[in-house]
């Protein structure tokens, strides 16, 4: 785990703060945000700056714009983010130049501006001195907040880390204290629970896992690449049959770091993809040539629950099975209520992220009872392939400037 200052270490009364949270949130056709789960999880850090007499300046991307989009901005979210912190919170239709400095100046102790879109700018993305330089000169301390963005070495995600005092925010911190409990300093031992369509998409997630976990079970459409490497015939269901070699390659390398593979032993047959489909659980030397397996079958579930209870600590991300489609989300649902009752019974430290994941564990209503769950996507992703996060590195006191004067 990179070493990192927290607010704790930072003082910041009558000092402007720079503080860059992730409010990129979804909106509908009509540009109304239906979730605002992001923003509620960068408030506390505002609101903590704030009432300790900063001058709190946010900054945030928005999409994927191309220079300037009335419909990329972020001046709908201001008054989003005042109800919820419960203070006024200006706009600035700028995040550098006369504008934004304009509005950064005239902030008083314990007032809060939200500055434009920060992808406006090309700077951002390229990480570009000059544009690091111009967001530097509205601030006297930098805080990251953003885990989600620390993926990405841009501008407020990293570079200003090396030109201001860096120190990580409160949902930052708790992100990376997760985390650590999840794979880096974790109560063994260590199952992770990964599922999915695709062993393409998560083969480099794979091959570091097996190197640090005690068991890993393989779940989804993934599952049915690593039993076609086995021999089993899978019929119509989805599989990478290209990538069997690979499977085996993943399964050798288990065995070598002492890492248990826990894979189906039976399944949920169908014979078309949709919610409510005719279904059967068959054993995998009996899988119809004509049907599709879309769950892992009850001999499965029981497995899957096993592992759990030998688990000190879970790493989930992404489904059993078609969980999208009823009944096919069973044995995600089953496993998910499992290990929210042992996280409940303080047997468990669960650890889990990713979207699908996030909707699966939402759908058997044990969000609330996982040790944490993280919304950070592909950070969340990078940091289970075992990559380094340019965004919290850069909090590191080695990438420190020179003087940090705080």
């Amino acid at each position: 785990m990179t070493a990192f200052r927290t607010l704790d270490d930072a003082d910041v009364q009558g000092r402007r703060v720079l503080v860059r949270v992730d409010l990129n949130v979804p909106k509908d056709d009509d540009g109304n945000v239906t979730d605002t789960t992001r923003i509620a999880r960068a408030m506390p850090t505002i609101g903590e700056l704030a009432d300790r007499g900063a001058r709190v300046i946010v900054l945030s991307h928005f999409g994927r714009p191309k220079g300037r989009d009335p419909k990329e901005s972020l001046s709908p979210l201001a008054p989003i983010c005042a109800d919820i912190l419960g203070r006024p919170v200006a706009f600035a239709d700028d995040v550098v130049g006369e504008v934004a400095e304009h509005a950064a100046a005239a902030l008083g102790d314990g007032e809060v501006l939200l500055l434009e879109n920060t992808r406006f700018h090309a700077g951002e993305e390229k990480n570009d001195p000059d544009f690091v330089a111009a967001l530097a000169r509205l601030g006297e301390l930098y805080v990251n907040d953003a885990f989600s963005a620390a993926h990405r070495a841009h501008a407020s995600t990293e570079g200003l880390a090396h030109v201001l005092p860096a120190f990580a925010g409160r949902t930052m911190q708790a992100e990376l204290e997760a985390l650590a409990k999840g794979l880096e300093t974790p109560r063994r031992p260590v199952v992770a629970l990964i599922g999915g369509a695709k062993v393409s998409t998560k083969l480099a997630l794979l091959e570091n896992l097996v190197t640090k976990v005690d068991a890993l079970v393989v779940g989804g459409g993934m599952a049915n690449t690593f039993l076609l490497a086995q021999g089993v015939a899978v019929g119509k269901s989805l599989a990478e049959r290209d990538l069997a070699p690979t499977a085996l390659r993943i399964l050798e390398a288990a065995d070598r770091h002492g890492c248990t593979i826990i894979l189906p032993v039976d399944a949920v047959v169908a014979w078309d993809f949709k919610a409510g489909a005719e279904n059967r659980a068959y054993g995998l030397d009996a899988i119809p040539e004509d049907g599709m397996i879309l769950d892992i079958g009850p001999q499965s579930v029981e497995r899957v629950r096993a592992a759990i209870d030998d688990a000190a600590t879970l790493v989930w991300n992404g489904p059993l099975g078609a969980f999208e489609l009823e009944p096919f989300d069973r044995g995600t649902v089953e496993a998910a209520r499992h290990a929210a009752q042992r996280t409940r019974g303080g047997k468990l430290v669960s650890v889990a992220g990713g979207g699908d994941t996030i909707a699966a564990l939402n759908k058997a209503d044990a969000v609330a009872d996982f040790t944490y769950v993280s919304t950070a996507g592909g950070a969340f992703l990078e940091w289970l392939e075992g990559k380094p996060l340019p965004g919290v590195a850069a909090l590191s006191p080695a990438a420190a400037p020179a003087t940090t004067g705080a």
